[in-house]
């Protein structure tokens, strides 16, 4: 049995336990962090033209309306000299060169990434070995269109 001063000190220790323990657990290892991904807004690809061919050409104009292009191409075979194969962007309206998108020698093939402002294009290809090329634009997923829903 507890005397007048024990319970004074028990009552105190209850009363300090009391007042600490939530300092003690907020003391132990802090938990993982939850991490959540950030939304992604995922790009969709709008096919402006696909050509192929042997030799030089000129594409028909089309409309760039985002300035993100991309372009991907193939060449087989070799011509002259180990083969070339150059593509350049230009200004449908002034007729002027705005970019070389792709020039590379030989066979092969890959995929070229263009930044323009919206504008009516076309593209120039030189080359003197078979080619097939497909220009697409980066659609944003808020401006891509959606399907009906029933």
């Amino acid at each position: 049995m507890l005397t007048g001063r024990g319970r004074l000190r028990a009552w105190t220790r209850g009363l300090a336990l009391a007042a600490f323990a939530p300092l003690l657990a907020g003391c132990q290892a802090p938990a993982a962090p939850v991490v959540q991904a950030a939304p992604t807004a995922t790009t969709s690809w709008h096919a402006l033209g696909t050509w192929s061919g042997r030799g030089n050409r000129q594409t028909e104009s089309f409309d760039v309306t985002t300035g993100a292009l991309r372009l991907r191409w193939e060449t087989r075979g070799e011509g002259a000299a180990g083969g070339r194969f150059q593509v350049s962007l230009h200004s449908s309206v002034s007729g002027r060169p705005l970019q070389t998108v792709v020039d590379h020698a030989g066979a092969g093939a890959g995929t070229a990434y263009a930044a323009d402002e919206p504008r009516v294009s076309y593209l120039v290809i030189e080359s003197d070995q078979e080619w097939t090329a497909t220009l697409e634009e980066a659609i944003p997923a808020a401006q891509a269109p959606r399907a009906a829903t029933p």
